[in-house]
C-alpha cells in the first residue's frame, strides 16, 4: 500500500464500517455506543476515504452502502448479517442469545437482512450528510485516528 492511503488502523479495537446518512445504521451504531463497554469497537462511515483506503484490500465495494461491515482484529471482513451477529453476540450480556441464529446458513439471514437494507431509507429515512460524532465520541470513530 502506498504511504498515502496507509491507515493507521487502532490496535485491538475493530472497525465497523457503516451508512454514514442512514438512521437506521446511525441507530445501530448508537445502540453500539452505549453497549459497548469494553470499547472494543470504533466505527467509520462507508462514505469516508478512510474507510474506502482501509476497504480497497477486500473484495467489498464500499459504495455500495447496504451492508454493515466488521473488520476484526484478526484481518477477516465479514458483512451483512454475519457482521451483524458478530457485533451483537461480541456486546455480550443478553445479546449472546442471538447467536442461536448462526444454525441458518448466511444466504438465508441474508435475504432479511437485504429487504431490510433495501427500504431503510423509506423505512428510516436519511441524513443530508454523514454523522458528526460529539467531542466525547469522537475517539471512537476512524477520523480521530
Amino acid at each position: 500500500m502506498d504511504t498515502h492511503n496507509e491507515v493507521i488502523l487502532p490496535k485491538e479495537k475493530e472497525i465497523i464500517f457503516f451508512d454514514g446518512v442512514c438512521n437506521l445504521c446511525n441507530g445501530f451504531v448508537n445502540y453500539i455506543i452505549d453497549r459497548d463497554t469494553q470499547k472494543q469497537f470504533v466505527f467509520a462511515s462507508l462514505q469516508s476515504e478512510q474507510s474506502k483506503n482501509i476497504l480497497q484490500n477486500y473484495d467489498f465495494d464500499p459504495s455500495r452502502l447496504s451492508s454493515v461491515a466488521l473488520l476484526q482484529s484478526n484481518g477477516e471482513l465479514l458483512v451483512k448479517s454475519d457482521a451483524a451477529l458478530k457485533i451483537l453476540t461480541k456486546l455480550g450480556g443478553g445479546l449472546k442469545w442471538l447467536s442461536v441464529f448462526y444454525i441458518f446458513p448466511s444466504f438465508m439471514r441474508n435475504l432479511f437482512y437485504d429487504i431490510i437494507a433495501r427500504y431503510r431509507y423509506k423505512w428510516f429515512g436519511r441524513k443530508d450528510q454523514c454523522r458528526i460524532p460529539t467531542p466525547e465520541l469522537k475517539q471512537r470513530f476512524l477520523d480521530a485516528y
